[in-house]
Order: structure tokens, then C-alpha cells, then sequence
């Protein structure tokens, strides 16, 4: 069964229309065919255009493998394509709420089709009595992450669990069936608990987001359905089975049951993606990577399976895991569908071309489907066959279309091949005679009609005819035909019975006297027709004596002549004589043949009268029977009669009073009744005779009949032993056929060998002339080392081919030489092969060389085509863009002034100018893609010619050879690779140091002209755009300076500019604007000399400190000013200071007005005093990590793994409780006595990922698990848990209603974001008053509440912003970051989102509008936690610092600088 392929076209993007992108496929009306480009056409199974809908797509693909696997067919369905092509929407794997049915894709549908399946069965069953099938219904739900299988069923998995090496194995069962151990298998139900699991898996699929698709799968899933099935067995198709069932089970039915099992996979890849369009970096691009090779590797495979020339060699399964896991659907035991998603814009050509050749490889992959059936079901179904086979064999033997010889040998009689053919003449006949009876009828009433017609003529010319008087006539005539056929048939029918009657009347009756026995009952005279048998059969008998008299004297002459011929072949071998030979044997056989079908005829004959005669012998015995007791019953009758007549008579003669009236009625009766017995009695003895003679006739037909069993037994033997002598000549002339093939092949070896010893010859005498003109040369060189001479007479001397011949041959050079014969003769011998096989060698090495640099060629020149066309759209996506500003500054033109007309009219020439230019980039594109597909069909045509067929025909000499070659131009080619490499970074190299002086020399000039515009608005203005250049010069200047080893005491350029900061000008702006934003000074990254070498400290552990560091590197952290510079001076958001102290990454932090507190991965809690700017205390003894903390009324709660640890600050740091995620409550410090990491958790304990303190202190709530404790702090009891999530909760936030009551909002891995009323007092489970809705893509990471709003930050790099009091969305951003949104905090007094990511990077929003108002880079490292107090913001990061922020300006003021920046941009 060929795998089926589907192709399905999504609809274009918004982004896409608004990039001008043209649609480069087309579907062919009514066929399955698509048309990439102008005429590239690729058929398939099934392709649905951009119009296509989900039901539509299920219905052609899947609808039938659901219906497979009720029948116990495994099936698969996999999506490919790339990146954003809509696989994960084909599939349904992408859960959201909002999701119309209509919409769902296969998996959802599937399951319900398969849930509905099952129900019709069990009702049809139930209707009809019979037994109710039982299924078992099971899922798993595998993630291929970076190469390792991930369960996604398994909830105690973390994301740091990505990282280690997964416990789930894959393995091969006996019969080649892939299974896997380690992997979680849950039994569902019902359709709702199916959904459920599916999307609990699927909100713990990894996903992140790049720049071609928002929500990008980042692995590979497979959800598989099992399903088990226990039914009664099918009904037999053959009632006469069921008959013969019934009568063996006496009449007691008994129900078979069958096990049938199957599974289902759904398969959604990743998509096939190049780094340089999805923008990737870090662990998106070893994501994209690994999915790449999985990819390659099914690739692999689906070459190896599909392509018809490498389907004898090795199937690479296990190069991938995804390979592996897949190998029953691709050439394996299962019904597959492939369904190919492709884009239909021009800018995903290349993409949509390499899916397309992709999946018209996989068309000719096959499947070996069958039932998967338990091994009881299995022979169950075998025994049925072998007994519907045994039962239409006996059938066969009883109908006589079998039969069995006398050798035991069977074969088909030949009556029933007769009986065959005399039935298609039966219907041939009776199709004639119906033809000839429609041709009579039609006759007839054409005769009919003429007749009729004569009438009337004849009515007319006397005047009286009429219509009625015609049709009259004409019906008198038709009738007369009618009665005419029906007397001649009735005379014929009469015919046949006379004939009948008198033929019947003639025989003789069966007793010779005439009685009253008719002929007509009793039948032919048995006698007169066994005599005429008998007397057939002893004339044919005689016949076959004669015959076979003949045949044995024939024989025996043959035998003779045999011998003479055996002596004959033995002195001459002529073909004439064999040829003869082979007639005569021939004929002989065809005797034989003819012999035996003649004997076994006559067999047939002498059965047939022996049959007849034990026929007639016994209903002769039945006769015998009857009429014997027929006999004595009318004897006991008679005697009877006569005892009642003298028992009569002597009553009368004692009685006198009788009459004699009276006496002679009785006596008249009795006489009467005396002469019917007697004439009875004579017929009986007159039957009596006649049985007496048959009596002595059986005697005679006994005789008779053991005579033709003896005639018949020993014709028999006689057509057995014919048979043994056709075999024993058919044996014969076997050996004499294989005699003479023997001689055959001898003379052909002989042949053979006579070409070898000439070619051996030919190859000696080359051999010969090699030597001798080697030898030449040699004397001539000893010659010319006797008298040297110059280079160039020695090259002009030696021509090229005899010094490439040397060359060849300089291992056989250096075994030869002048010591003597030996070794002169060895290479004798081995010479001639050598050279030979290097001029053969030296051909393939120039052909293989010759396609391989054809290759390059092709392969250079579509990389040359593929950049032109990127750049091609780059630039038709700027002129979009350019185009799109210029319709709406003209719409807004003709909305504010319609009157001025010169201003639009100078705008309308210039759309039209953009317009032209557009068409003109969209015909080149075209053109692009029409020369990309001829050079990939020629690419195509090109790989006809299979390199690896020629390296497959070369022989050890020649690979070596080859191999030699190759590693030569290897060598070649990576030393012009490295001094090409070389030369790049030379340039590269000047170049840099160009830019470099050219800023500097900008920058020198722009502060000079700064000076000057202090005095100059005009010049202020212009200076504006200069900003962007500013920005890349410092970064420039930066790069350079972080290399430089030591300062120089001289006095550079840059540091000219920067004299009251000293080093800190070449670090300072380093932002990156990813749009015109708001400048935000960003002094992180060294504004001063103490924060660069802080930063060279932190980021190179073995620099050493310098002095100036001393005091911040020790054991007690330090609150360092940060200086600002010129460029930072006008920044909404500004670095004050820097708190360092911990010797490792801070992930946690809290703060008040006059505290800082940080927790880190070293396992300490430091506090900070923010008025002197000293580290106060450190808490230690935590068992791991301090992920979270928080401060209430000098106690201090610390989190580390499953422990929560609760300090007195005024007590000399004192851990007065430790609170357990499972709700217990320790005295003291439990954790003290371990001072090792400890990052094992205790059994039945979860892991604490943050907690958080309700305004008023009073409880305190811990996200352990799935559900968050509550804790009640003035009696340190649990009084219950928030319950609701179905993955870990990663963060929460707390707030007070009006009313008084704890409004907690948790964010969870499961992407959902739910709220909880919590009343004061409350105890036990608390379920979720309100689940946020649409969820987000990732986990939630960070939550924040500004008055009624909600922010949240996922790891999908959005950030949503949600109503509390109308509990929706209001707005969001969903590529807010191009990493995690770890942190989210508001900016004191100020209507502002700060948020930071994983890359480092803080970004500004407005809280109303979430418009983004400036970044910068905060952190070189991740940024974990942020926190406010009344004036200023704090962000840990992994750089071991917490940074302190004050935000400058109104919003006002910013919003006004980047609509003039924007403005300046557009100009």
C-alpha cells in the first residue's frame, strides 16, 4: 500500500498582504495537482487550495484510518513544512478557547469520530443479540526535543529537565514493532477525558516565538492512541460453512471472539526553518538545528524508501529518533498519510519548493499493512481458511471435478472440463434458438402483414374493403399462423410419443405369458439387455487383448532398438543423429499418450457394464423378495378359504333347517371366490417359473461379472505400468537433454578460455612494450645525469604523459631495481593490470571530477539566485512600507487641507513611481523563480548520472587511486579556503579600523557642532538625526576598547571627548533601537572607571582586581553611585547604583523605602541598608538556591527548594520557623545541620517557586506545585491550598478588594492565569473564581496589578494586559521580547511598565496604551527578578548585581521626543 500524500495551501498572512507579497501557486481546477511558479507542476493524493476548510481536509485524509483501526490497522498522520506554514492548526495540537468547531483540527476531530465509532458498534450489536464488543482506549504524548523523547503526560517535569538526558527508551519487538519504555500510558474513557489529556500535553509543548511565526513549535510531537478491541468473530461467507458449524456443534452455537489491536500517531513536526530568515540566537538556534537534522533525517529515509534506485541498500532508522520512533509508519505496518503545509507568498519560494520535492519523494514509499490480531485470533483466522479451502476441496471431489489416480497423484477430470464446455454450448444454443425464435416471430408477422395487405388489394378492387373490414382480415390471419404453429408443433410433439410408444411396444413384456403386469411397470427385459451388454463387452474385451498383445511386442522391439542406438551415440556424436533421436523419442511418447487415453476409456466402458450388472443383480433380489412373499401370503389365503369352505359345508349338513336357497347363494359365492384365487394362484405360479429362470441366469451374471472384475484389474495394471514407461523415457531424454547441455557449456568454457589466454597475451605483449620504453627513458635519464642540462630543455625533453606515467607508477619504481631478476620479473606480471586499471581510473576521476564541479556551479549558482531574490523582496518590502506611509500622509493631507493641490499632486507621482517600482521588483522575482526551477530540473536530470554507481564499479586499485585524488583536492581546496579566509580578515581587519577613525572623526566634528548649537536652534534641529550615528560610533569605540590590555598614557581621540568621565565614553551608549524610540541613557555597561572594571571583574573570574575594587570584592557587599554621563542625562530611565556582594547570580529581590533584599544561587540572603548603602546581614544555611523573597514587619521569608525559612532581623538574624510545601511547620532551622547544596526533595514535597505576602501581612501565600498553600502568620498554621492549575504555578501576585478580601492571581506553566477570592478565615481547597482567557502561548513567568489592570509576562515573550473589574483582555504584545519576559514593575509615580527578559534587555511601556517608550540593555545577563519602593526600581540578574534605576521626565516629554524622531526618520 503506497503511502498517500496531501497537500494543503494556508491562506496569506495579514503581514504578508501588507508586504506586497504575490501568491506564487495555483491549483488545478478539478485536479490534484498544484502549479509552483509558471509551470513546475507536482501531483499528489489530495490538494486543498487557500479556500480548503478543516472538515473538508479531515473527511479525504483521516476519516478512513479511523475507520482502519476499528478493523485493527495501525495508521499515521504527520504534518510537514515550515515554519508557519500551519501544521500545528492542521493538526489541532494548538489549543484555544476561543476556537470555533468548524476550526478544529484532525486530532480533535479524530477522537471524536473514534468515540462515536465506537458507540455505533456497541448499538449495533446491542440491536442485533449479539455480544457488546469491549474496547480499551489508551494515549501517549511524546515531545522530540533537541534529540531527547520528553514526556508530556509526565507532570513532575521541569524545565530544567530538557537539559538532562531523558530515561525513555526505544525499542523493537519480535515481529518489528516499534514500542517505547518509560513513557506514561493513560486509559481514557470518553471523549471529554481524551480532550483533556490532549490538551495537558500540549500546553507543556516547548514553543517560542521568532521572526517568522509568533507561536513556533520548537520540538517534534507524537500523540498515539491505542486502541484494543475484544469482538465476536465476522460470520463465514459460505452458508453451507454455517450448516456444517451447526451440525457440528448439535445445534449448540458457540460465540469465537477476536482481539484486534491498533495504534493511531498523530504527528506534528516542527518546522523546517534557515536561521537567517527565523532570527534565531542561543537555544532558538540549537532548537533550529536539531530540528533540521531530525528533518534531514526523515528525508534520509524517505529517499531510501521511495527512491527506486536505492531501494536495495540501507534504510537509516536510527541515524534520528524521530526516524526510529516513526519506522512502522514509513515502509512499515501502518496506513500513512503525509500532509505537506507550504505558504503560498513568493517570499517562501525556496521553502515551498524543497517541501513540495519533499513530499513527491514520499508518494512511492510501501507499506506492508495487516491486521494486528493476538495469537489466538490469529490461528483462529488460519484454522477458517484451511477449512473453507478443505470444504470447496470436498466439494470439488464430490461435483467429480477432482480426482485421484492410481499412482495417488490428483488432477482434474476430465468430465468436468467436457461438462464445462458442452454447458457454454447449451448457452450458446439456447441463445440461438431464442434469436431464431424472435427472427420467426418477426417473419411471421411480417408474413402477417403481407398477407393482410393481399386482402384488402383484393377487397379494394371489388369495391367492398374497409378499415374494419382489413383489420378484421388481418386478425383472422394472424390467428390462422397462431393455430398453424401450434398444430405443427403439436404433430412433431405427437411424432416424438408415437415413435416412444413403438419402440416401447416392441420389447418383449417380462413374463412370457400375457397377464395383467404391463410392460410399461415393469420395465425393459433385464435379460435381453444384460445379454447385449455382455455380449459388447466380451467383443471389446477381445479388441484390448489384441491391443495390448501388439503393444507388448512393440516394446520389446523398441528395447532393442534402443540398445543399438545407445551404441550408436556412444561411437558417433552428430547432431543429426540426436536431432533424429529426439523426433523418434517424441513420436514414441506421443504413442504412449495416445495408448493410455485409449485404455483408460476402455476402464471407463468395462466399469460402466460392471455397474450395470450389480444393478440389475440387485433388483433382481428384490423381485425375488417380493414375489416370495406375495406367494406365501396367497397360500395362507387359499388355505384359508378352504378350511372356512368344510367349515362351511359341515354347518350346513348339520343344520337342516337351512334352505337350499340360502345354500346354493353361499355356494356360489364361495365357488366364485375359489376361481379368482385360482387364477391368482396360476399367476403366481406362471411368476414363479419365470423367477426360477432368472434364478439360474444369476449364476451365469455372477460368472460374467467376476470375469470383467478380473479384465478390469488387469487393465488397470496395464495402464499402470504404461505410465511407469512414460515416466522412465521422459527420464531418459532428461539425461540426454542434460548430457548434451553439459557439452554445451564445455565447449563454451574452452571458449572462454582460449579469449582469456588471448587477452593474457595481448596484455604481456603491452606489458613488454611498456618496459621497454620504460627502460629507454631510464637510460635517457642517466644519459642526461651524465650531462646536466637546464630546467627548461629537461621539461622540453620530457613530455607530459610519460612524466604523468612515471609519476603513476613510482610505487612500482621503487620496488624495481637493478639487483637482479627477481623483482624485474615480478613486476613483469603485475604491470600490465595496473596500468590498465589507472588509464580506467584516471576516466572516472575526470568524470567524477567533472560532476563534482558541476555541482558546485548549480550549487553556487542557486545560492547566487536565492540572495538575489531576498534581496529583491527586502527591497519590495521597503517599497511597500514606503508606499503604505505615503497613501496615509495623503490621506491625511486631503482630510486636513483639501485645497492643496500641489502637495498631493507631487505625492500622487510619487505613489506611482513606488507603484512602478513594485511591479518592476514582483517581474524580477518571477523571473528569479522561474530560473531556480529550471536549474533545479536540471539539477535533477544531473543526478540521473549517480555518482555513487560509478565509485561502486571501481575496483581497490582504482579506489585507492580515486581516494588519492580526492585527498589531494581536498588539501587544495582547504588551503585556498584558509588563505581566502585569511585575506577576509585582513580586509575585514582595514575596514573596521576605517570605521572606526571615520566615527571618531564624526563624532569629533558632532560635539563640535553640538558646542556651536547651544547658540544655533536652526543647527540644533539638524543635528537630531545625527543621534543613530552617535550611537553606533560609541559602540564602535566600545568594541575596540574592551580589547585593549592596558591603558596607554597617550591621549586618544575618544577620551578627548569624554575628559570628565575618563574611560567611560567608549562604553557608555551602547543601546539598540529596534524602532525610533525615546532615548533612555544606559550607563550599565561602565559609565565611570569603577563600573568598567566592575564589569571586566564579573564577567572574567581570573582577571585579578584592581586596587580601586579592594573594598567592593570582599566578604560585605557594597551599594556603589554609578556617574552619568552626557548622553544619559536626558534618559527616562537612569542607573544611580550598583549593589554587589553576591558571588553568584541573584535571582530574587524585595525592597522598601529604607531596605534592599536580595537572594541568590550562593545560598544567602543579604540585606542591604539603602540609606548608608552597606550590606547589613547575610542569611545562610539555605539548602539551595533562595528563588524567592519577601520582608513584613521585621521577619524576612526566605524560599529555597521545598523549604521556606522564617527570619527575625532584630534578633541577630535569628530563623525562629521553616515552613514545608506539604503544609508542616518546624521550630527553628531544620536545614542548619546540612552544609552541602543539597537539590534532591523530600518524598511527598514540591518545589516552592515564589511566595507573596497580602498587603496586610497576615498571610502569606507559597506557589508549591500545582496549587498555592495559604498560611496564616499570626498563629504560623496552614489553613488550606489554592486549587485549580494543571501545571506548576511559576509566579503570583496579591491584592486587597475594597471589601476587604485577598484577591490572589497566579500565573502557571499550563499558560493560565486564574484569580482566587480568598476571605479572611477561610480554610480547605479553594477553587478559582476566574479563569483569563485567551491563555497565553508559554508559561506565565511575572505578574503585576496596577490599580483595576493586570500585567503578565509568559515565556511566548508577550505581555498582556488584563481588566480586573470586566475581567478580559484589554491589549497585548506579542513579540514584546526576543526572550522570556522574566520580570515586570511598575515605575513609581508614573503611569509606566518596566520589563525585563532573558536577553538583559529593559524595555518602557505606557501602562494605558502598552506603546512601547524605550530600551536598553540593562544586564549582559538574564534578568530575574524586578521590585519597587516609593522612588526608585530594582532588577537581579545573573551578572551577580542588582542594579538601581530612577526614572526622569514626564511621559509627556518622551512621547513628544519619539514622535520627533519618527518624524525625522520619515524625512
Amino acid at each position: 500500500m503506497s503511502l498517500s500524500v496531501c497537500h494543503r495551501i494556508r491562506p496569506q498572512l495579514a503581514k504578508e498582504k501588507i508586504e506586497g507579497c504575490h501568491i506564487c501557486t495555483f491549483v488545478t481546477p478539478g485536479e490534484p495537482q498544484v502549479v509552483l511558479g509558471k509551470d513546475k507542476a507536482f501531483t499528489y493524493d489530495y490538494v486543498f487550495d487557500m479556500d480548503s476548510t478543516q472538515d473538508t481536509i479531515y473527511a479525504n485524509c483521516t476519516e478512513k484510518l479511523i475507520e482502519g483501526c476499528f478493523e485493527g490497522y495501525n495508521a499515521t498522520i504527520f504534518a510537514y513544512g515550515q515554519t508557519g506554514s500551519g501544521k500545528t492548526y492542521t493538526m489541532g495540537t494548538g489549543f484555544d478557547v476561543t476556537i470555533p468547531d468548524e476550526e478544529l483540527g484532525i486530532i480533535p476531530r479524530a477522537v471524536s469520530h473514534l468515540y462515536k465509532g465506537i458507540e455505533q458498534r456497541r448499538q449495533a450489536a446491542a440491536d442485533q443479540g449479539r455480544p457488546v464488543p469491549e474496547f480499551k482506549i489508551s494515549a501517549q504524548f511524546l515531545e522530540l526535543y533537541n534529540e531527547e523523547v520528553l514526556d508530556l503526560f509526565d507532570t513532575t517535569r521541569d524545565i530544567e529537565m530538557r537539559k538532562q538526558k531523558s530515561h525513555i527508551k526505544i525499542h523493537e519487538d519480535a515481529s518489528g514493532s516499534i514500542y517505547t519504555v518509560g513513557v506514561t500510558t493513560r486509559t481514557v474513557s470518553s471523549e471529554a477525558e481524551m480532550m483533556q489529556c490532549l490538551k495537558l500535553g500540549a500546553l507543556s509543548r516547548t514553543t517560542a516565538s521568532t521572526q517568522m511565526n509568533v507561536q513556533s513549535s520548537r520540538s517534534h510531537a507524537i500523540f498515539t492512541i491505542h486502541i484494543c478491541q475484544v469482538r465476536v468473530c465476522a460470520p463465514a461467507e459460505n452458508q453451507d460453512n454455517e450448516t456444517d458449524n451447526r451440525l457440528a456443534n448439535s445445534s449448540s452455537e458457540v460465540e469465537e471472539f477476536e482481539t484486534l489491536t491498533a495504534k493511531f500517531h498523530f504527528v506534528d513536526l516542527a518546522g523546517s526553518e534557515r536561521l537567517k530568515r527565523t532570527g534565531a540566537t542561543g537555544d532558538r538556534a540549537k532548537e533550529g538545528i536539531s530540528i533540521n537534522c531530525g528533518l534531514l533525517a526523515l528525508g534520509n529515509v524517505i529517499s531510501a524508501l521511495g527512491d527506486r534506485s536505492k531501494r536495495s541498500s540501507h534504510v537509516p532508522y536510527r541515524d534520528s529518533k524521530l526516524t526510529r520512533l516513526l519506522q512502522d509508519s514509513l515502509g512499515g505496518n501502518s496506513q500513512t498519510v503525509m500532509i505537506a503545509c507550504t505558504s503560498p507568498s513568493d517570499q517562501d519560494f525556496m521553502e515551498t519548493l524543497n517541501t513540495l520535492k519533499y513530499a513527491n519523494r514520499a508518494r512511492n514509499i510501501k507499506n506492508k499493512v495487516v491486521v494486528n490480531q493476538d495469537k489466538a485470533s490469529q490461528q483462529i483466522s488460519a484454522l477458517r481458511t484451511e477449512i473453507a479451502r478443505l470444504q470447496m476441496e470436498l466439494m470439488e471431489y464430490r461435483t467429480g471435478k477432482r480426482m485421484v489416480g492410481e499412482d495417488g497423484l490428483e488432477s482434474i477430470n476430465d468430465m468436468f472440463h467436457e461438462n464445462s464446455m458442452l454447458q457454454i454450448e447449451n448457452n450458446n444454443l439456447r441463445m440461438r434458438v431464442k434469436a431464431m425464435q424472435e427472427a420467426i416471430d418477426a417473419q411471421g408477422a411480417r408474413l402477417t402483414q403481407l398477407l393482410s395487405e393481399q386482402a384488402n388489394q383484393v377487397l379494394s378492387r371489388a369495391g367492398e374493403g374497409s378499415e374494419e373490414i382489413g383489420n378484421m382480415i388481418q386478425n383472422y390471419i394472424k390467428e390462422i399462423e397462431d393455430l398453424r404453429a401450434k398444430l405443427l408443433e403439436s404433430e412433431a410433439v405427437n411424432e416424438n410419443l408415437r415413435r416412444n410408444l413403438t419402440r416401447v411396444s416392441s420389447r418383449p413384456p417380462f413374463f412370457g405369458s400375457s397377464g395383467t403386469f404391463s410392460p410399461a411397470l415393469l420395465g425393459p427385459d433385464p435379460s435381453q439387455e444384460t445379454s447385449d451388454i455382455i455380449e459388447i463387452a466380451k467383443k471389446d474385451l477381445e479388441k484390448l487383448k489384441r491391443k495390448e498383445k501388439k503393444k507388448k511386442k512393440s516394446d520389446r522391439e523398441e528395447g532393442d532398438g534402443e540398445e543399438d542406438e545407445e551404441d550408436a551415440e556412444e561411437e558417433e556424436m552428430d547432431a543429426e543423429e540426436s536431432s533424429d533421436e529426439s523426433d523418434s523419442d517424441l513420436d514414441e511418447k506421443e504413442d504412449f499418450q495416445a495408448d493410455l487415453a485409449n485404455i483408460t476409456c476402455e476402464i471407463a466402458i468395462k466399469q460402466k457394464l460392471i455397474d450395470e450388472l450389480e444393478n440389475s443383480q440387485r433388483r433382481l433380489h428384490t423381485l425375488k423378495q417380493q414375489y416370495e412373499q406375495k406367494l406365501m401370503m396367497l397360500q395362507s389365503k387359499i388355505r384359508d378359504t378352504q378350511q372356512e369352505r368344510d367349515r362351511v359345508l359341515h354347518n350346513m349338513g348339520s343344520v337342516e333347517s337351512c334352505s337350499e336357497d340360502k345354500t346354493k347363494r353361499i355356494k356360489a359365492e364361495y365357488e366364485k371366490k375359489l376361481s379368482v384365487m385360482n387364477k391368482e394362484l396360476q399367476k403366481l405360479q406362471a411368476a414363479q417359473k419365470e423367477h426360477a429362470r432368472l434364478l439360474k441366469n444369476q449364476s451365469q451374471y455372477e460368472k460374467q461379472l467376476k470375469k470383467l472384475q478380473l479384465d478390469l484389474a488387469e487393465m488397470k495394471k496395464t495402464k499402470v505400468r504404461l505410465m511407469k514407461q512414460m515416466k522412465e523415457q521422459q527420464e531418459k531424454s532428461r539425461m540426454a537433454e542434460s548430457r548434451r547441455n553439459r557439452e554445451i557449456a564445455t565447449l563454451k568454457k574452452d571458449q572462454r578460455k582460449q579469449e582469456h589466454q588471448l587477452k593474457l597475451l595481448e596484455a604481456q605483449k603491452r606489458q613488454q612494450e611498456l618496459i621497454l620504453r620504460r627502460k629507454t627513458e631510464e637510460v635517457t635519464a642517466l644519459r642526461r645525469q651524465v650531462r646536466p642540462v637546464s630546467g627548461k630543455v629537461t621539461r622540453k625533453l620530457n613530455p607530459p604523459e610519460a612524466s604523468q606515467d612515471l609519476s603513476h607508477r613510482a610505487p612500482a619504481g621503487r620496488t624495481y631495481s637493478a639487483s637482479g631478476a627477481p623483482n624485474g620479473a615480478r613486476l613483469y606480471h603485475r604491470r600490465p593490470v595496473g596500468v590498465y586499471s589507472t588509464r580506467v581510473a584516471r576516466g572516472k576521476w575526470q568524470s567524477l571530477e567533472r560532476r563534482i564541479s558541476d555541482i558546485i556551479m548549480q550549487r553556487v549558482t542557486i545560492s547566487n539566485m536565492e540572495t538575489d531574490m531576498n534581496r529583491l523582496l527586502k527591497q519590495r518590502e521597503e517599497l511597500t512600507r514606503r508606499r503604505d506611509k505615503i497613501s496615509r500622509k495623503r490621506e491625511r493631507l486631503l482630510a486636513e487641507e483639501p485645497e492643496v493641490e500641489k502637495d498631493v499632486q507631487s505625492l500622487n507621482e510619487e505613489l506611482e513611481s513606488l507603484l512602478a517600482n513594485i511591479d518592476y521588483i514582483n517581474d524580477s522575482i518571477s523571473d528569479c523563480q522561474a530560473n531556480i526551477m529550471q536549474m533545479e530540473e536540471a539539477k535533477e536530470e544531473g543526478d540521473a548520472v549517480d555518482v555513487s554507481a560509478v565509485v561502486g564499479s571501481c575496483t581497490l586499485t582504482e579506489a585507492r587511486f580515486l581516494l588519492d585524488h580526492f585527498m589531494s583536492m581536498a588539501i587544495n581546496k582547504g588551503l585556498q579556503a584558509a588563505q581566502k579566509e585569511s585575506q577576509i580578515k585582513v580586509l575585514e581587519g582595514r575596514l573596521k579600523q576605517t570605521e572606526i577613525n571615520s566615527a571618531t572623526q564624526n563624532q569629533l566634528l558632532f560635539h563640535m557642532l553640538k558646542e556651536k548649537a547651544e547658540f544655533n536652534p536652526e543647527l540644533d534641529a539638524l543635528l537630531g538625526n545625527a543621534l543613530t550615528l552617535a550611537s553606533d560610533l560609541m559602540k564602535l569605540c566600545g568594541e575596540a576598547k574592551s580589547r585593549t590590555k592596558a591603558r596607554r598614557r597617550t591621549t586618544t581621540q575618544m577620551e578627548l571627548l569624554y575628559v570628565n568621565n575618563c574611560d567611560s565614553g567608549p562604553d557608555t551608549p551602547t543601546r539598540d533601537f529596534s524602532v525610533p524610540l525615546h532615548p533612555m541613557a544606559e550607563t550599565s555597561e561602565g559609565a565611570g572607571d569603577l563600573e568598567s572594571a566592575g564589569n571586566t571583574v564579573r564577567d572574567r573570574d581570573y582577571m585579578l582586581p584592581t586596587a580601586g575594587l579592594s573594598s567592593r570584592m570582599g566578604s560585605i557587599g557594597v551599594i556603589n553611585p554609578v556617574p552619568v554621563s552626557k548622553s544619559s542625562r536626558g534618559g527616562s530611565l537612569q542607573c544611580i547604583h550598583i549593589a554587589e556582594g553576591h558571588s553568584k547570580a541573584v535571582l530574587c529581590v524585595d525592597s522598601t523605602d529604607d531596605l534592599l533584599f536580595t537572594g541568590s544561587k550562593d545560598r544567602t540572603c543579604k540585606v542591604w541598608n539603602l540609606v548608608t548603602g552597606q550590606e547589613i546581614m547575610s542569611l545562610a544555611g539555605h539548602p539551595n538556591n533562595v528563588v524567592s523573597v519577601r520582608y513584613s514587619s521585621s521577619l524576612v521569608f526566605t524560599v529555597s527548594t521545598s523549604y521556606i525559612k522564617v527570619w527575625d532581623i532584630r534578633d541577630s538574624a535569628k530563623c525562629i520557623r521553616t515552613l514545608t510545601s506539604s503544609g508542616l511547620v518546624n521550630t527553628g532551622d531544620t536545614c542548619a545541620a546540612s552544609t552541602n547544596r543539597t537539590v534532591t526533595i523530600p518524598a511527598g514535597e514540591n518545589q516552592i517557586n515564589q511566595i507573596f505576602l497580602n498587603p496586610s501581612g497576615t498571610v502569606l501565600y507559597a506557589a508549591a506545585g500545582n496549587s498555592v498553600r495559604v498560611w496564616d502568620l499570626r498563629r504560623f498554621v496552614c489553613t488550606g491550598k489554592l486549587m485549580g492549575h494543571l501545571g506548576p504555578v511559576m509566579c503570583l501576585t496579591v491584592d486587597q478588594t475594597g471589601n476587604g478580601q485577598d484577591l490572589v492571581i497566579t500565573g502557571s506553566k499550563d499558560h493560565y492565569i486564574k484569580m482566587f477570592d480568598v476571605t479572611e478565615g477561610a480554610v480547605g481547597s479553594i477553587s478559582p473564581t476566574h479563569n483569563f482567557e485567551p491563555p497565553h502561548y508559554d508559561g506565565i513567568e511575572s505578574l503585576v496589578v496596577q490599580g483595576d489592570c493586570l500585567f503578565s509576562g509568559s515565556r511566548d515573550n508577550g505581555i498582556k494586559k488584563w481588566d480586573l473589574t470586566r475581567k478580559d483582555l484589554q491589549q497585548q504584545v506579542p513579540n514584546a521580547h526576543r526572550d522570556w519576559v522574566c520580570a515586570l514593575g511598575v515605575v513609581p509615580a508614573s503611569p509606566m511598565l518596566l520589563s525585563g527578559c532573558r536577553g538583559g534587555v529593559l524595555k518602557l511601556w505606557h501602562t494605558d496604551t502598552l506603546s512601547p517608550l524605550g530600551e536598553l540593555r540593562g544586564h549582559e545577563s538574564p534578568i530575574n527578578s524586578i521590585s519597587t519602593n516609593s522612588s526608585c526600581l530594582f532588577t537581579a540578574s545573573d551578572d551577580r548585581t542588582v542594579k538601581i534605576w530612577r526614572a526622569r521626565g514626564s511621559l509627556d516629554g518622551a512621547a513628544d521626543v519619539a514622535d520627533a524622531i519618527d518624524e525625522a526618520v520619515s524625512n
